[in-house]
């Protein structure tokens, strides 16, 4: 079935953005990479079929919701209605610019307010060119409008704080990851050993609970971890971010490429944390990380609680006044890392991961499937329905296999048996030919040898026959059967280099010379 050129997972992405999150349709638009009458076009379409709340949408796969939207022609709503954007900010200045980041609030509200207050005050027109006025004379950051517990800037400070190894003496540098809030300012900033997605994901866990709440919106920078395809318009999140997205219930909108305005918040925030936490703690030395989050977390008090100059109110105060009381709640249960990589399923039936293999149904074999990988479990999806859930192994060149996986007993596979592939290799010689037979005999279930006796054969294109064949006697010569045996033969050269012990004597018969004794020297 046609999803109409967008992938059915983000069709889902857009419909949670907008059933549960109630983001406008402009910044789903922004956040999954698409126009926003395509988002309004399968909002319309799953409100017709009488999907309108998240509640029924979550419990279907991905297969059955593209048959739902697609298999029948549902009327196109309108996805874009006329929309008056009101000119916000008005007397106590400060207190106006504030009273506007409120959810609700406009300038024509503070204006009526104001002229309650004030009968004979300014009219509409000049309070706003009086308030566009005070503005002007306030710096970017603090100039734009962020409505309460809307928006939540993340990203790595480019100066990061030296680590001394206490036994070694050896330096290492730390990244700092600084967030802040759009309304309040509020800053937080936590140290990590790189900027890997691990390490990415672990710091939204900490800076949420150092909320303690959850934003409407996270706003990254474009950094590797978390947006895979870096676009202006169809940026791509990935999967393992987007889970966080999903388990925190927030929206991750990543920030335009080259349009500094989009991320001038965090920018301020990594200057302070700069000037703040980097520089008042470059003098102390610091052997572990807990050390450095130990004082960064002193610094961040500093940070929060000192009055700003132009608001005259702290981070701090502006948090609990606005950001805090409109932020969601943090959920009940803790978000746990997930891994998601692309996999094709080999015709053993199994994929792999660290050097373990798992299976899945070898109904599937050849198909593109979607590994989820966390500390303890992993799991296959096939159009986003789950295929196989296995405990999660750390054990090498082992593999971990279902028996509901297998082939039926009583009959071989449809296209790949074991006669078929020794078969194969033995046409490159009958040293290959042994080798795969031993390696496929020495497997419980001969399908789980296929892998590394196509591996063996299809080294051939790169090394020639004559070498392949070379490089599998001087393998079974060694008693070690394997794919990597055989590898590392070849790439080293070493097929010809003679076995230990079956070199040939090295006899050199030395002609007379005066300082070499004779046997009549002993007469």
């Amino acid at each position: 079935m046609a999803a109409e050129g967008l992938a059915v997972r983000k069709i889902m992405e857009i419909l949670r953005l907008y059933f549960e999150l109630g983001a406008s349709q402009r910044v789903i638009a922004r956040s999954v990479g698409c126009a926003h009458s395509t988002v309004g076009d399968y909002v319309g379409r799953a409100q017709t079929l009488g999907l309108d709340s998240w509640d029924k949408i979550a419990p279907l796969s991905e297969a059955e919701l593209d048959q739902k939207l697609f298999t029948q022609a549902t009327p196109q709503l309108e996805t874009s209605a006329p929309t008056t954007r009101s000119r916000k900010p008005l007397p106590n200045w400060n207190e106006l610019h504030l009273e506007l980041r409120r959810v609700g609030v406009t300038v024509e509200l503070l204006w009526q307010e104001y002229r309650e207050e004030f009968p004979n005050g300014f009219g509409r027109t000049q309070f706003c060119e009086h308030y566009s006025r005070y503005k002007k004379k306030l710096s970017l950051v603090m100039r734009q409008e962020h409505k309460a517990g809307e928006k939540c800037f993340v990203d790595y400070s480019g100066n990061g704080i030296p680590i001394v190894n206490i036994k070694t003496g050896e330096v290492t540098m730390c990244e700092l990851f600084v967030a802040a809030l759009g309304a309040s300012s509020y800053t937080f900033a936590h140290a990590t050993p790189t900027q890997q997605l691990p390490n990415w994901l672990s710091s939204h866990v900490k800076m949420y609970e150092f909320f303690g709440g959850v934003p409407t919106l996270t706003i990254p920078d474009n950094l590797k971890s978390g947006v895979t395809k870096v676009c202006r318009y169809d940026p791509e999140i990935n999967r393992s971010y987007n889970d966080l997205a999903e388990h925190y219930g927030t929206c991750i909108l990543p920030a335009r490429p080259y349009t500094p305005r989009d991320k001038a918040k965090v920018e301020s925030a990594v200057l302070v944390a700069q000037r703040w936490i980097v520089a008042v703690l470059r003098k102390r030395i610091f052997h572990s990380l807990a050390d450095v989050n130990t004082a960064i977390a002193e610094c961040l008090e500093k940070i929060n609680n000192k009055t700003m100059r132009h608001l005259g109110k702290s981070r701090r105060e502006l948090f609990l006044a606005i950001d805090k009381p409109a932020h969601k709640p943090l959920p009940q249960k803790v978000f746990e890392l997930a891994e998601w990589k692309k996999v094709r399923l080999n015709i053993d039936y199994h994929v792999v991961l660290d050097d373990h293999y798992y299976s899945a149904p070898f109904q599937l074999v050849h198909a593109e499937l979607w590994l989820r990988a966390t500390a303890s479990a992993v799991e296959l999806f096939h159009r986003g329905t789950r295929v196989a859930s296995h405990v999660r192994s750390y054990l090498r060149y082992k593999n971990t296999t279902l028996p509901e996986h297998m082939p039926p007993a009583h009959r071989h596979h449809a296209e790949w048996t074991p006669s078929r592939i020794i078969g194969w290799a033995q046409k490159f010689g009958p040293a290959c030919g042994e080798l795969v037979s031993q390696i496929i005999a020495s497997k419980t279930h001969p399908e789980l040898g296929y892998r590394a006796a196509l591996g063996i054969v299809r080294m051939e294109r790169k090394y020639g026959v004559t070498r392949l064949e070379k490089a599998c006697t001087k393998a079974l010569a060694l008693n070690s059967a394997s794919y990597r045996t055989v590898k590392t033969i070849l790439v080293n050269a070493a097929e010809d280099i003679p076995m230990p012990g079956t070199e040939a004597p090295n006899v050199t018969i030395l002609k007379s010379a005066e300082n070499i004794r004779g046997p009549h020297y002993f007469n």
